[in-house]
């Protein structure tokens, strides 16, 4: 997908079953031990970027509830959420929630959370995903673009994370 391309109802929910078969496959092939070592530039492991995969999962939906909620005039800000505390704050709260659980765990709530994203893009009519929302990440677009960068793109990104590869890689 290029910036310039606003993804298909019907191509979001191929990118958004490829990207959590991507995740699954990644976290599957990983001994244990390999999700414990360091990954990320803030010193999260392997497991720590699950858990926050599997924490943001459940907020996806909601860019749905956004879009729905109003239509702003061209020369208005687009409608969105914001966390509280910020980006950082918010991922940091839901790691710590999350240090309890096992890997086996946190990729049953990814997977019962891409479900549930999965059907409420299903559910959602047409029109709804040509509607410009601002993530409460600042992502700013039509409902299915930033939907793509953020449930598909960023989720991506941190399936290479985990998995030890740069950008670019297979």
């Amino acid at each position: 997908m290029t910036e310039e391309h606003v993804p298909s109802k019907a191509e979001l929910l191929e990118a958004l079953r490829a990207s959590r078969d991507e995740v699954v496959s990644v976290v599957r092939a990983l001994a244990p031990d390999q999700l414990e070592e360091g990954r990320y530039e803030n010193g999260w492991n392997g497991r720590q970027i699950l858990a926050h995969i599997a924490s943001i999962e459940w907020t996806y939906p909601r860019l749905i509830d956004i879009a729905r909620a109003s239509a702003p005039a061209a020369d208005e800000a687009p409608p969105t959420r914001t966390m509280q505390g910020g980006n950082d704050a918010y991922n940091a709260r839901q790691v710590s929630r999350r240090a309890h659980l096992s890997v086996a765990d946190l990729l049953a709530e990814f997977e019962k959370n891409r479900a549930t994203t999965i059907q409420a893009v299903e559910a959602a009519e047409e029109p709804v995903f040509s509607r410009r929302i601002r993530s409460a990440g600042g992502v700013v677009g039509p409902l299915a673009s930033v939907f793509y960068q953020v449930a598909v793109r960023h989720v991506l990104g941190h399936a290479r994370d985990i998995a030890g590869r740069a950008p670019g890689e297979p």
